[in-house]
């Protein structure tokens, strides 16, 4: 599906604000309800549109760290890892990557001995680095048009 200018104007309208409804990003693009209802329709069946999602506050669900995680994997440790990373909690991002390490893990806990519990884990697949986050600086930015 070949995007136009109309739809990254919705698209940017959903990204700011997924829970505004249609009518107000009809009004924000200066097109019917109906329109902006059918274009989302079909970003959401071209798979461009992946989901809905609620933006939670990790110290107001109790948790004290955020802290990213870089795994190097042992010799054979990748693939048990990829299976196991699924299952802990505290992950909330996990993305593969290129380079001397393997993974990247965006995670939440608890507090400092969480942090340490956690890191018990992971270390039985291989050697990990962490960085605490202070604070976020830019954060689901809009994906745009870079046409």
């Amino acid at each position: 599906m070949k995007l136009d200018s109309l739809n990254w104007k919705i698209l940017r309208c959903l990204q700011e604000n997924s829970r505004q409804s249609n009518t107000e990003i009809a009004r924000q693009v200066g097109v019917t309800s109906p329109a902006v209802s059918e274009r989302i329709r079909k970003m959401e069946d071209a798979g461009i549109i992946k989901g809905y999602y609620a933006k939670l506050s990790y110290t107001e669900t109790g948790h004290q760290l955020k802290a990213i995680i870089t795994l190097r994997a042992f010799m054979g440790r990748l693939k048990p890892f990829l299976e196991k990373v699924t299952t802990f909690e505290e992950v909330i991002n996990c993305f593969r990557i290129t380079g001397n390490e393997n993974i990247v893990l965006e995670v939440v806990l608890k507090n400092q001995q969480h942090l340490e519990q956690f890191i018990d884990q992971l270390i039985t697949y291989g050697e990990t680095k962490t960085q605490i986050v202070l604070s976020n600086v830019i954060e689901n930015n809009p994906i745009v048009n870079s046409n």
